[in-house]
Formats: C-alpha cells, sequence, structure tokens
C-alpha cells in the first residue's frame, strides 16, 4: 500500500546495467531492485511508522536502465474518504490535495486507476480525475481486480470505452494477488499469468 508518495524517475542510458539511487539515501547505488522495493518500504515506515498513516513527503527514486524512457511516475496514495487507526482525521483532504497538486500539471498524463469490481461510476479517483482534466484528454484508465469480479459479471463496456468515455480510453490489467505476494512470485511469471488470464476469458480474449 502506497503511503507516501513515490516519484519514480525513470532515465535511460545507453550502456551498462540498470541501477537506482533514493534521495534519501545519498552515497548508496543498488543495482539488486529486491534491495529497492525493501528501501521503499522502509522509507515509508521510517516517515510514516508502521500502522496506516498516509503523509505528503514523497520518496524520490531515480533509475537509470537501457530499457526504460525518460519519463517520471508518480505513484500516490489512493483517495481515503474514512480515517482508519493512525490516520489524521482529514485523511481525505490529505490525499486528495496530493492528487491535485500532481495530476493538475497540464504535462501531465493521469493514471486513473479503478477496481473493476466495484461500480466504475462510484470511483473517488475517476471523479477527481474528471474534475482536474474536464476534457478527459489526458486520463487513461486502468481497470484492475478483472480477475475477481463476480461470476456472469465483467468489465468489457468498460474496456470498450462505452461506459464513461475518456479519449485515451481504459486498459485492463491482472496484477499479482496478495498470495502471489507473500510467494514472491516474479514479474516475468506475474506477466505470463496475465496474458493467459486475457486469452482464455471469454469476454476479453477477443479485445486488441
Amino acid at each position: 500500500v502506497t503511503r507516501r508518495p513515490l516519484e519514480l524517475r525513470l532515465c535511460h542510458i545507453n550502456s551498462g546495467q540498470p541501477w537506482a539511487v533514493f534521495e534519501e539515501r545519498k552515497g548508496q547505488k543498488f543495482t539488486d531492485f529486491i534491495k529497492v522495493r525493501e528501501t521503499i518500504e522502509a522509507l515509508t515506515d521510517e516517515v510514516c511508522g508502521k500502522d496506516k498513516n498516509i503523509l505528503d513527503k514523497p520518496i524520490v527514486l531515480n533509475v537509470y536502465s537501457q530499457t526504460c524512457p525518460d519519463l517520471t511516475l508518480v505513484d500516490l496514495p489512493g483517495v481515503t474518504r474514512v480515517p482508519i487507526a493512525g490516520q489524521p482525521k482529514n485523511i481525505e483532504e490529505v490525499t486528495k490535495t496530493m492528487c491535485r497538486r500532481y495530476a493538475s500539471d497540464p504535462l501531465t498524463i493521469i493514471l486513473c486507476v479503478i477496481a473493476a469490481n466495484s461500480d466504475i461510476a462510484t470511483s473517488d479517483g475517476l471523479m477527481l480525475a474528471k474534475e482536474i482534466d474536464t476534457t478527459g484528454s489526458r486520463t487513461i484508465g486502468v481497470l484492475t481486480k478483472l480477475d475477481i469480479m463476480d461470476h456472469g459479471t465483467d468489465a468489457r463496456k468498460a474496456l470498450l470505452n462505452e461506459e464513461i468515455p475518456l479519449k485515451l480510453g481504459y486498459v485492463g490489467v491482472k496484477n499479482r494477488s496478495k498470495q502471489d505476494l507473500i510467494n514472491k512470485t516474479s514479474m516475468a511469471e506475474t506477466q505470463r499469468k496475465e496474458k493467459e488470464f486475457f486469452k482464455s476469458h471469454p469476454a476479453y480474449k477477443n479485445l486488441p
């Protein structure tokens, strides 16, 4: 769970092995990306504590690789309406302010992540994206949890951009499950399972 914004600055290099540096870990160069993930978790706990607190203090991570474009990806905490133990009473305001600050930049593409197993018309993220990007010209809808929708239902209409239209449309993804994370399933295996899921699903196998 993202509890601090993560500014992932991808930098293309022409040669050499991929490596990463954190602004908060000056002088440390990481080539083991399992350690990178563990450091993100450690930096989150150092600032937010071990509970569910969310703070607007970004982790800045620079990654240098031959296989990435020059691009910054910002991973934000989701909009939280009701505070739970360890969170401030104004958690909704805190999370929405973060989203607005990053998404208001007109050069930013908004990746609006929406759980497909709930009604997308009630998505706080999509509502906020539409408030900021009023024409829908720089928002991409990302539908997750397609694999745990109720039997007999699917998100085909949303994926075809027929439900709440966006100029850049929607993409469906099948992420790692909690068990996959516990088992440390590799990204290569995750992508294989995702491809197999869409290839064999009756509602999605013929979609572009």
